[in-house]
């Protein structure tokens, strides 16, 4: 086994320098670092991380909590948090919840086992947070991504899902719709509770009475908003558009305009919260909210780091709050009347 003395010795430096660049540290000078990582993999060098954890009390590893890893605005958000991390020296472990509080209490249970020094997690939305402040006072460093969680002071990285949600129904009025049906996850998820308060007052603010009919709650799944799109569709009097409040719901509706044999947007128009896969490339091509998860993750992995590190020291919560993008695309072209 080769030890961090073979790797000194090859790199010409000394093994406090290696144990330096080992931890990360930038006083490092760049030369000494890149001598001493050439050596490592020259040598296959890996450090033993438990016994150096024993000794630093860091095991260089963060945990993500999301909600659902098939859901394409997470696979995004992960990526942007791996990167940060790996940039930095840490490793990161995802868990998935499916919006499960149980889960939720598991996953930090776990990765309090494996004594992460931070947790990146999107809050399930029926969770009581007494399990994350123990998590919390027991010295583990806490990020909320996406949605702000209510009774707890921790850092946060979200998008503005209230402004992104209310761009989407201008857009749709000032293309002449009156008639806007949504569909949209459970309201106890605060990024949706947002977008339906925008679909609201969005439609106020144009004249518009709000037909408590036209808006459907569900989950975040494929099939809750191709049911729930399905009822708005086959009403006698059904909406001129549709406004699904995340990307897996807007593929449902997709399922179900197809299987009702109407056309988008001629029939009906939709628009979609989360910009899908290849939502440029599906015909009709969609008009979408597009968030930054990538930026969302890394922010929120570089705002951890910081705090496992010292070098964020406000002692009040820091929030980081992104700008939502409106990509205006086919399905929503202008209402003929």
């Amino acid at each position: 086994m080769v030890t961090i003395r073979e790797v000194a010795r090859k790199a010409k430096v000394s093994v406090g320098t290696v144990s330096n660049v080992l931890a990360g540290l930038a006083t490092v000078r760049p030369e000494m670092r890149r001598r001493v990582e050439q050596a490592m993999r020259e040598l296959d060098y890996h450090p033993n991380q438990i016994a150096r954890s024993l000794k630093t009390r860091s095991t260089k590893t963060l945990g993500t909590i999301i909600s659902d890893i098939t859901n394409p605005f997470y696979p995004q958000l992960v990526r942007g948090a791996e990167d940060a991390a790996m940039a930095h020296g840490y490793l990161l472990i995802t868990l998935n919840t499916d919006d499960n509080a149980e889960r939720e209490r598991q996953a930090i249970s776990v990765l309090r086992a494996r004594k992460v020094d931070g947790v990146l997690i999107t809050v399930a939305p029926e969770a009581d947070v007494a399990h994350l402040k123990a998590t919390v006072d027991a010295g583990v460093r806490l990020v909320a991504l996406d949605r702000v969680p209510e009774g707890l002071a921790v850092d946060s990285v979200s998008a503005d899902s209230f402004q992104g949600a209310r761009m989407c129904m201008n857009h749709l009025l000032a293309r002449g719709y009156r008639r806007i049906g949504l569909v949209t996850a459970n309201v106890r998820i605060p990024t949706a509770r947002a977008r339906l308060d925008a679909y609201r007052a969005a439609l106020s603010e144009a004249g518009v009475e709000v037909e408590e009919a036209l808006i459907k709650c569900g989950d975040n799944r494929i099939e809750s908003g191709y049911r729930l799109s399905k009822e708005l569709l086959l009403e006698a009097k059904p909406p001129a558009a549709v406004f699904a409040a995340n990307a897996m719901m807007g593929f449902g509706v997709l399922k179900a305009l197809r299987e009702l044999g109407l056309r988008c947007p001629e029939d009906v128009a939709l628009a979609v919260y989360d910009d899908v896969p290849f939502g440029d490339v599906l015909r009709p091509r969609l008009t979408v909210v597009a968030q930054p998860a990538y930026e969302m993750g890394r922010l929120g992995a570089e705002l951890l780091i910081r705090r496992i590190e010292g070098r964020e020291t406000s002692p009040a919560p820091v929030e980081i709050r992104l700008a939502p993008e409106l990509i205006v695309r086919e399905s929503t072209a202008p209402r003929e009347n």
